[in-house]
C-alpha cells in the first residue's frame, strides 16, 4: 500500500527540517492568508445572492429567483466530496503545499467567470450555466482546502498550541466573509440599486482575482510540513486506507461538523438575505450587522482554540452546542418581533460568539482523528460531506422551510437539530486535548 514521496518531496526526506518558530509562523501565515483568500472568492457568492437573482435568475416570481440563486450557492457543494477525495489524496500523496497551491489557482478561475458573466439579459439561459460551471470550479478547489491547510496548521504547531493553530482555519475564514461582508456594506452604501445592477455587484469578484498571482507566491513559498516529510513512503491509496481503517472516525468527524457546517452558513452568509427579506432592514445594514457578528467569529476562534489546549476540545464545543440549541430559537423571536440594526448586531455577536467557540477547537478535534498518512483525506472527506450535505444547503433549506411554513422562524429548527447530532457525537468522543490518538 505504501509508495515512494515524490520526485521534489522525496529530495529533502533525508534531511528533514526540526521545528522552529519562524518556519512555524511562515507555514501560519501561508495557510491562513490562503485561506483567507479562498474563503472571500467562495462565500460573497452569498452575500450577492439578491443581486444575482435579478440577474442570472429571473423567473418573474421574486422568491423562485433567490430559490434558484441559493439553490446555485448549493450547487458548489456537489463538487466539494469530488474535490476532497482528489485532493485530498494528493495532498497526503505529494504534500500539503502541492495541494494547497492547486486549490488556489481553482478558486481563481471560478472567480473569474463569476465576475466576467454575461448577466441573463445579455447572454440567456448560457448566462446561468456560466454561473454554475463557475460555483463548481470553487466547489472542487474547497473541497481540498480545509484538509490541506487544517494538516498544515496543526503539523507545524508548536508543542501544546494545536487547538491554537488549528483554530486559524476558522479564524482565517471569518475574516474572509467579514471582508466579504464588509465590501458588500460599502458598495451598497455608495451606490445606487442601479448602480449595483450594472456593474457595482461585479467588483467584489474582480477584487477577488488578486488571489491567483498573491496567493500562488504565499504558497509556493511556505514550507512543507516535517511530519509529512518525516513519512519517507507516502501510501498509493490514501483514500482506501481512510474508509477501510478510519472509516469510524470519518463518520465521527462528520457528525462533529454538522454544527460547525450549518451555523457557520446560517448564521454568518445567509442572514443579510434573511434580514433583507424576512426582517425588511437594509441591505448595507444588513451586511454590516453580520460583519460585526464575523469579527466577533475571527477575534475570538483562536482564543477559544487556545482554551481548548488546556482544557479539551470537547468542554467548549459540547457548551457551545447546547447554548445554540436553548438559545436560537428565543433569538430569532426576538429580532422578529423587534426588527432593527441594533437587535440584529446583539444576535449576531451571540451567534458569533458562539460560532467561534464551537468552530476554533473543531478543526484540531478532526486532524486528531488521522495519522499524518491520511489526515487530509480524512479530514477533507469528513468536513466536506457534512458541508455537502447539510451546510451548502442551509440557506435553500431555510429559504424553503419558511415558504412552506410560512413562519420566519423556521430555520431555528434546522440549526437546533444540526446543534443536537453534534452535541452528541462531541460528547461521545475520548477528550484528546493532552494526549491525541495521533500525534501531529
Amino acid at each position: 500500500m505504501n509508495g515512494e514521496l515524490s520526485a521534489d518531496v522525496a529530495s529533502v526526506c533525508a534531511n528533514v527540517p526540526t521545528y522552529s518558530s519562524q518556519a512555524s509562523r511562515r507555514a501560519a501565515i501561508g495557510a491562513t492568508i490562503g485561506n483567507i483568500m479562498e474563503w472571500y472568492d467562495f462565500a460573497v457568492y452569498g452575500f450577492f445572492s439578491i443581486t444575482i437573482a435579478k440577474l442570472f435568475f429571473p423567473t418573474g416570481n421574486e422568491l423562485t429567483s433567490i430559490l434558484l440563486t441559493v439553490g446555485t450557492f448549493g450547487v458548489g457543494f456537489f463538487m466539494r466530496p469530488v474535490g476532497a477525495i482528489i485532493l485530498g489524496a494528493y495532498s497526503d500523496r505529494h504534500g500539503r503545499k502541492a495541494g494547497l497551491m492547486i486549490t488556489i489557482v481553482l478558486m481563481a478561475l471560478g472567480t473569474a467567470l463569476i465576475g466576467f458573466a454575461p448577466t441573463y439579459a445579455t447572454a440567456g439561459i448560457a448566462a446561468p450555466l456560466v454561473i454554475v460551471v463557475a460555483r463548481l470550479l470553487q466547489g472542487f478547489s474547497a473541497g481540498g482546502e480545509v484538509g490541506g491547510s487544517t494538516a498544515l496548521l496543526v503539523e507545524y504547531a508548536p508543542p501544546g498550541r494545536r487547538g491554537l493553530y488549528g483554530s486559524l482555519q476558522q479564524a482565517s475564514a471569518g475574516a474572509a466573509l467579514l471582508l466579504g461582508s464588509m465590501i458588500g456594506a460599502i458598495l451598497t452604501g455608495l451606490l445606487s440599486t442601479g448602480q449595483m445592477n450594472a456593474w457595482g455587484w461585479r467588483v467584489p469578484f474582480l477584487l477577488g482575482l488578486a488571489i491567483g498571482p498573491i496567493g500562488l507566491w504565499i504558497r509556493r513559498n511556505m514550507d512543507e510540513s516535517p511530519s509529512f516529510l518525516a513519512q519517507c513512503t507516502t501510501l498509493k491509496t490514501p483514500l482506501a486506507s481512510t474508509l477501510g481503517d478510519h472509516g469510524r472516525e470519518v463518520f465521527i468527524g462528520l457528525a462533529v461538523t454538522i454544527a460547525w457546517t450549518v451555523c457557520t452558513y446560517c448564521f454568518l452568509i445567509y442572514m443579510p438575505t434573511y434580514a433583507v427579506r424576512q426582517l425588511h432592514l437594509s441591505q448595507s445594514s444588513s451586511l454590516l450587522a453580520n460583519g460585526i457578528g464575523l469579527l466577533a467569529v475571527m477575534i475570538l476562534a483562536p482564543v477559544f482554540g487556545g482554551w481548548s489546549d488546556r482544557v479539551g476540545r470537547r468542554l467548549p464545543m459540547l457548551i457551545a452546542a447546547s447554548a445554540m440549541i436553548v438559545l436560537t430559537y428565543p433569538l430569532f423571536l426576538w429580532i422578529t418581533a423587534a426588527p432593527s440594526f441594533t437587535s440584529l448586531v446583539t444576535v449576531q455577536i451571540i451567534f458569533g460568539t458562539l460560532t467561534a467557540m464551537y468552530t476554533g477547537p473543531a478543526p484540531t478535534m478532526l486532524s486528531e482523528l488521522f495519522p499524518t498518512s491520511v489526515r487530509s483525506t480524512g479530514l477533507s472527506l469528513a468536513y466536506n460531506f457534512a458541508v455537502t450535505i447539510f451546510g451548502g444547503f442551509a440557506p435553500f433549506i431555510a429559504t424553503s422551510l419558511i415558504a412552506w411554513s410560512g413562519s420566519n422562524l423556521a430555520p431555528t429548527y434546522y440549526v437546533i437539530a444540526a446543534n443536537a447530532v453534534s452535541l452528541l457525537a462531541v460528547a461521545l468522543l475520548i477528550n484528546r486535548s493532552n494526549e491525541t490518538q495521533y500525534p501531529a
